[in-house]
């Protein structure tokens, strides 16, 4: 059964959710922070410090999926956070033949660092928020991407089979 509203409800949650998104990968906050930074970072390699402080350790492949960048890029880029010393490469805990990368104490330093001038930035914007709607507003958010984590994992493990 077509349900024009529930259509329009979708639409309107993947609009939003691009906005947030692009808000939250706008160049000016991250330049800001790194120019604060006794050790300046390539804004590319920010959101990849962010999700191996998150993740890791984790595969290049995985993050590569995670961050929607090409697998060789991203290995790049690791080998560059490696070489700044933020993270560290090491064999699979599960699989020995993939390599993960896992954050250092400077690199979880620099990602403490991202979180709390994002948290400045988004306090911000939902100062006239309440408590609730901040908590509503993270946990639907948090329900919504624990679904889409776990369709990606059902995708994958269909196309294995």
């Amino acid at each position: 059964m077509y349900n024009a509203h529930m259509n329009k409800d979708i639409r309107d949650l993947h609009d939003a959710l691009l906005d947030i998104v692009g808000f939250m990968s706008r160049p000016e906050p991250d330049v800001a922070l790194m120019s604060d930074m006794a050790m300046p970072l390539e804004r590319a390699l920010l959101p990849l410090l962010v999700r191996i402080d998150r993740r890791g350790p984790i595969g290049v492949v995985e993050l590569a999926d995670l961050v929607g960048r090409d697998y060789t890029t991203v290995s790049r880029q690791v080998a560059r956070l490696d070489e700044l010393g933020l993270v560290v490469r090491r064999a699979g805990t599960r699989d020995k033949r993939v390599r993960e990368a896992e954050v250092t104490e400077l690199g979880r330093e620099m990602a403490d660092a991202v979180d709390r001038m994002r948290e400045e930035l988004v306090g911000e914007l939902m100062a006239d928020w309440t408590n609730a709607e901040r908590r509503d507003l993270a946990r639907l958010l948090k329900r919504m991407a624990v679904d889409m984590n776990e369709w990606v994992v059902r995708r994958k493990s269909e196309d294995t089979e």
